[in-house]
């Protein structure tokens, strides 16, 4: 397979994740803003912090208000991970290599991308806002299990199962990072009350809230939470989970040694990590930072070993 050809069908899959991922951020976010007192007020600018692009933000925003941080997370074409642009990019990536995905993957991408484009004003607008993002979700799992059912395991597969669980373990730990707590700025009411709401609405967006009851099994506190979502191996959106998934993938390829011991080791440093002293000694942070670290070395080792093979030459 030619490196180009790969490297599309790994950001294909990257694209589709963090639409996805995204999407269900924002309609958590958006359900748990309707459960709030008034006397509580929720920070949206906590959701671009999540995705890391709080320097574009500030570039072209005067004012981090909930219409502000929505629009750039889902519209904002100067924003590289609104939802927009991921579909727009995920759409290229598809339409370059229709050859080797299921020739209905292209047909539920552009519907997905033009979808997207048509309606993006009511996803914006508070009314049709969850339908907007609950069709943006349901239409990306519509492919993610076309490609799992339809498509071949061969190596074309194995580049878009690395980009998928790579996107994926490196969104879920930002999640954890952040924290619901960071979302809320004190008013007259103090926000403690309301951190269970909160780190189930992270729960929610990962559709984890129904897993995370059936295996912890206790009211939902922020150490289980961090727990269940960075090293629970059995949920597919769990850090380990996915981690395990992109070792998977790695393991049927060629010149896998350096990704491999990378993936290995990051799976190490997540499982082996003792949540209840990191929060104790306020590191989790820092743990957490130095995961998402780990994250993009693995990224950075896969460009290196099959992406970068043309451009060199």
């Amino acid at each position: 397979m030619l490196s180009r050809v790969a490297e599309r069908l790994y950001w294909l899959a990257r694209y589709i994740e963090r639409a996805e991922n995204t999407a269900r951020m924002v309609m958590s976010f958006n359900l748990v803003s309707l459960d709030m007192p008034k006397t509580v007020k929720l920070s949206w600018k906590g959701l671009v912090a999540v995705t890391g692009t709080d320097d574009i933000f500030d570039e072209h925003y005067q004012r981090d208000d909930e219409r502000n941080c929505v629009k750039f997370l889902l519209a904002d074409h100067y924003n590289p991970s609104s939802v927009f642009s991921s579909l727009k990019s995920a759409r290229e990536n598809v339409r370059t290599t229709r050859d080797l995905v299921p020739s209905e993957a292209w047909e539920i991408v552009n519907e997905l991308f033009l979808f997207a484009r048509d309606n993006m004003d009511a996803g914006i607008g508070k009314r049709g806002r969850y339908q907007f993002l609950s069709e943006i979700v349901q239409r990306c799992q519509t492919l993610t299990g076309l490609l799992a059912g339809c498509m071949s395991h061969d190596p074309s597969y194995d580049f878009i199962r690395l980009g998928r669980n790579l996107e994926r373990a490196d969104m879920t730990s930002r999640q954890i990072d952040v924290g619901a707590i960071r979302f809320l700025k004190k008013t007259s009411d103090d926000p403690s009350p309301y951190d269970g709401l909160l780190w189930t609405s992270i729960l929610r967006s990962q559709s984890g809230f129904q897993m995370y009851r059936q295996h912890v099994k206790r009211r939902i506190n922020g150490a289980d939470v961090v727990r269940f979502l960075l090293q629970d191996i059995p949920f597919p959106r769990a850090v380990a989970h996915a981690l395990r998934y992109v070792q998977e993938a790695l393991e049927r390829l060629p010149r896998n040694e350096v990704p491999l011991r990378l993936v290995m080791q990051a799976r190490r440093h997540a499982l082996g990590a003792d949540v209840d002293q990191l929060i104790s000694e306020d590191r989790l942070h820092d743990f957490l930072d130095s995961l998402q670290q780990d994250i993009a070395e693995i990224h950075d080792a896969i460009v290196d070993t099959w992406f970068s093979l043309e451009r060199a030459a």
